[in-house]
């Protein structure tokens, strides 16, 4: 991704008003996107969004540019980032285009992309929507403009397809669950789903107003749902991030499952339903403890680069089903094209039932090591990880940790930040050896204390 000027890892994102995420560069990038996947005879893009104030603004410009190339258009309205993948496949949809910043706050926004297949775009086309982007913007002939129409039903479809992914038999009556929709795009859809499946659904998260989409709920900020499974006396929560992608859970002790943990649950399911193919993709931020839990298991397990398009690459080149990320973006390739949080939530649920077991059962299979991330800021997007510097200092925390354990240093794809992770047996040694490798890097951003770890 090193080569590209405007795409990052997972689409485009910013700051509202800043760098590209402004009216007139969204505008240029929906004609640029429409000459690509309309390809000069017109085709058919969706369009979704999450809740955030801004993304008024951005569909206008995304609708106008589209337009512009004599594209077609979609209008679902507010719909999670996999619905839009989902969505995009059922029309037979050119591509499928999510405005959002996903689990980022509401001054962020940013544009997400879709094949017509529901896979993040290839390289070669992200590579030629740039190519266009350079170009003068020319509008088609009048007589060749693109039309927009709105999809009223676009929820219902959605909901829907989540249902089908467990059995017709399976129900969930009984269940009492704390769903939390950060305030975002899983408000209309996710407890409806929950809900039609019989369980009892306490909403959180649920009353967007264009500002507090993440703020202080959802998988980036569970205390909240960790509360009100407890004070609710449910039996479990579940917890999306603002687009829906990603999920986290809550026992009925109110303690967080994650990623790596509820990955765990749907794997052990599809093994005992004779359904498991292929290896565990997770990256080199998944925990060492899940790696063991799956080797007991006798799955294979390999480490892609963080982000759930590198997973879903791989799993596409082995034939695999299952991969994931502590964060809770999770895929089920037997069941969606893309990660999907709602549908991630059902399999483990699934699970469970087919099980016959409770969710801090299955879980407490799995033994987390002691894991600290730390995110430094950089004053720009620059490469600090190369700096001999740091490389230095991974080398000295790794001979200290000698062999217990992991260092993972690597810049954002989406944000100027740099990830320091380390991992490893003795949480208090994890806990020094995290703070003084950020303090190195901080040190190559701007003056500060040196030295080796005490």
């Amino acid at each position: 991704m090193s080569g590209r000027r405007y795409f990052g890892t997972d689409g485009i994102r910013g700051r509202v008003g800043e760098g590209m995420i402004t009216p007139d560069f969204v505008l240029k990038l929906g004609w640029a996107a429409g000459r690509v996947f309309g390809q000069g005879n017109g085709g058919k893009v969706l369009i979704g969004k999450d809740t955030r104030i801004s993304g008024y603004m951005f569909e206008s410009a995304l609708e106008a540019g589209l337009v512009a190339a004599g594209v077609n258009i979609r209008l679902l309205g507010p719909m999670t980032t996999p619905g839009v993948a989902y969505l995009t496949r059922t029309f037979r949809a050119s591509a499928g285009i999510v405005i959002t910043a996903s689990h980022n706050p509401y001054q962020d926004n940013g544009i997400k992309f879709f094949s017509a297949d529901g896979d993040k775009l290839p390289d070669e086309v992200e590579e030629a929507i740039e190519a266009e982007l350079e170009r003068p913007l020319r509008t088609v002939d009048s007589a060749a403009l693109g039309k927009v129409k709105r999809i009223d039903d676009a929820n219902g479809r959605y909901i829907e397809f989540c249902k089908s992914t467990v059995p017709t038999s399976m129900n969930f009556r009984g269940l009492r669950v704390v769903v939390d929709c950060a305030h975002g795009a899983t408000y209309n859809t996710a407890p409806y789903v929950f809900e039609e499946l019989g369980a009892e659904v306490i909403r959180l998260g649920a009353e967007p107003d264009g500002f507090n989409i993440n703020r202080d709920v959802g998988s980036t900020h569970p205390d909240a749902l960790c509360r009100a499974v407890v004070e609710e006396g449910a039996d479990l929560g579940i917890a999306f991030d603002g687009d829906g992608d990603r999920v986290l859970m809550v026992d009925g002790k109110g303690r967080l499952i994650d990623g790596d943990q509820l990955l765990y649950v749907i794997t052990k399911d599809r093994l005992a339903d004779g359904a498991m193919r292929g290896e565990v993709v997770g990256t080199l931020m998944s925990n060492l403890g899940f790696e063991h839990a799956l080797q007991r298991l006798g799955v294979g397990f390999v480490r892609a680069k963080v982000g759930d398009r590198y997973i879903m690459e791989h799993l596409k080149r082995s034939d695999g089903i299952l991969g994931g990320e502590p964060s809770g973006h999770i895929i089920c390739r037997d069941r969606t094209s893309t990660g999907d949080g709602i549908v991630a939530a059902l399999q483990v649920l699934a699970g469970l039932k087919r099980l016959d077991r409770e969710l801090h059962e299955v879980c407490a299979e799995v033994a987390p090591y002691p894991q600290v991330l730390i995110n430094v800021r950089l004053d720009a997007q620059r490469d600090v990880v190369g700096l001999s510097a740091v490389q230095d200092a991974v080398q000295t925390a790794e001979q200290a940790l000698a062999g217990r354990g992991r260092i993972l240093l690597r810049p954002s794809g989406t944000e100027p930040l740099v990830r320091v992770m380390v991992e490893g047996v003795d949480a208090s040694e994890v806990r020094r050896l995290a703070e003084w490798l950020a303090d190195v890097v901080r040190a190559q951003i701007a003056p500060c204390a040196d030295g080796l770890p005490s």
